[in-house]
């Protein structure tokens, strides 16, 4: 497959140049960037396929590079590349939603093998293969009974309307409707409504004229024209400002757009969903929300029940999950104990299956032997269920493990700053500097 747009983030001009050539060789169309700052505004201002960045860059590192674009687009791939990675990094990187994490130097196998990733990953998308990655596992009832009537309404062009908590698959929901529709060879795009200020949604949304607003330097389509014949996500709709709701409804009723700036209304021919994780009664009742606009989206609703009324699927998760995450970090995990089990199950997920998939990752990133114990999943009393409320469930831990664990914590709450965490520990950077090389030379010997 060839002809996708590729952003390179990447401030070593000599592995700029060797990337792109690669790149560019596959036929690929190649952008580069040199900071995090300048590639964040380039991806709002263009439609990439897949970000390529380096980890340590000016202005903003690559895992917030990595946020930000997750925050304004969860379905595009990103690949982050270093050559200081430490273990805690690439943990981070796959915890906020990486494709992947390489280790430089980058060889010619390993660059072919990201060409490969951009073929394989885009062509799942565009032709919606179920290849595992807009796959819904379950054996819930309920969920089951939610992807028959999903498939049923697939086809039709009614607006969908899909309500649940942060973390249930409310895209992959969406991604499931348009795979099963007969759009699923048109694009998918996804838009977070929550992710950018009024004017620049609106811009997103709607595209603008050349010279419509400063810094308007050409015309730009915006995400409708771009899902055109296709479907168009608008994730966490409740947040969008209401003088858009507006526009938007016109929209939906007339099925045209006008640029911003712009004098012709444009035809548009689309499937919307939309989602929201907030109370929609409540935000209809404080007068956010347009009522007009939500009887109009809510054609067909689904309300996708939490991880712990589904608690049955948790055993289904985690040998997925295990499964994928040994192939993703080069792991042999085998599968889970009883008592590391016993613990899942007895979580209350408020974080629901995205909360469930990180424990698990971490789980086969701290397992030393075959089986992932109940000590490998950090499981703390604020996330454990428990009706004793005078002996919450705590998993006994070594203290070797209870020592890495805090230190981990102490990281994860500084956001990684090191002097601030060892300030927290009551021990030395150089301390916590030796440490860490330990856990990584231990992880590397393995």
């Amino acid at each position: 497959m060839s002809g996708k747009k590729v952003l390179l983030v990447e401030n070593d001009t000599n592995d700029q140049a060797n990337i792109s050539k690669v790149l560019v060789e596959s036929r690929h169309h190649v952008t580069t960037s040199g900071d995090g700052m300048s590639a964040f505004q380039e991806i709002a201002r263009d439609n990439y396929d897949l970000i390529i960045t380096e980890l340590d860059l000016p202005r903003m590192n690559g895992l917030d590079l990595l946020r930000r674009i997750k925050e304004l687009n969860r379905s595009l791939p990103v690949i982050i590349t270093s050559a200081n990675a430490r273990v805690q990094d690439a943990v981070e990187a796959m915890k906020l939603g990486a494709s992947d994490f390489l280790v430089k130097p980058l060889t010619l196998k390993m660059i072919e093998i990201i060409t490969s990733r951009i073929s394989n990953d885009l062509t799942d998308t565009d032709k919606g293969k179920s290849n595992g990655k807009f796959t819904i596992f379950t054996q819930n009832r309920q969920m089951i009974r939610l992807l028959q009537q999903a498939k049923e309404i697939a086809d039709s062009q009614a607006s969908v309307f899909i309500q649940g908590e942060s973390g249930t698959g409310k895209e992959l929901f969406a991604r499931y409707i348009h795979h099963h529709s007969t759009r699923r060879n048109k694009p998918f795009v996804a838009i977070n409504c929550a992710a950018l200020p009024e004017t620049l949604l609106e811009s997103e949304l709607f595209g603008h004229e050349k010279g419509s607003f400063t810094g308007a330097l050409t015309r730009k389509k915006g995400k409708f024209e771009i899902a055109d014949h296709g479907t168009l996500l608008l994730d966490e709709i409740s947040e969008m400002d209401y003088h858009l709701q507006s526009k938007l409804l016109r929209v939906l009723q007339e099925r045209e757009i006008d640029r911003v700036g712009g004098a012709v209304p444009i035809p548009v021919d689309l499937r919307v969903i939309a989602t929201t994780n907030r109370d929609i009664a409540k935000r209809l009742e404080d007068g956010k929300f347009r009522e007009d606009l939500y009887y109009r989206l809510n054609v067909i609703p689904f309300h996708l029940p939490p991880l712990r009324e589904r608690s049955d699927d948790i055993p289904l998760l985690a040998n997925y999950f295990i499964e994928r995450y040994n192939r993703i970090d080069k792991r042999a995990v085998k599968g889970l104990t009883q008592q590391a089990m016993t613990s899942l199950l007895k979580m209350s997920w408020k974080g629901n299956v995205r909360e469930f998939e990180n424990i698990i990752e971490r789980a086969v990133l701290m397992c030393e032997g075959d089986f992932v114990d109940e000590d490998d999943l950090c499981v703390t009393e604020k996330n454990t269920r428990t009706e004793n409320v005078g002996y919450p469930y705590m998993p006994v831990l070594s203290l070797r493990e209870m020592e890495k664990n805090s230190i981990f914590r102490a990281l994860d709450h500084t956001n990684d700053n090191r002097t601030h965490a060892a300030k927290i520990l009551g021990i030395s950077v150089r301390t916590l500097r030796n440490k860490l090389n330990e856990y990584r030379n231990k992880m590397e010997s393995q």
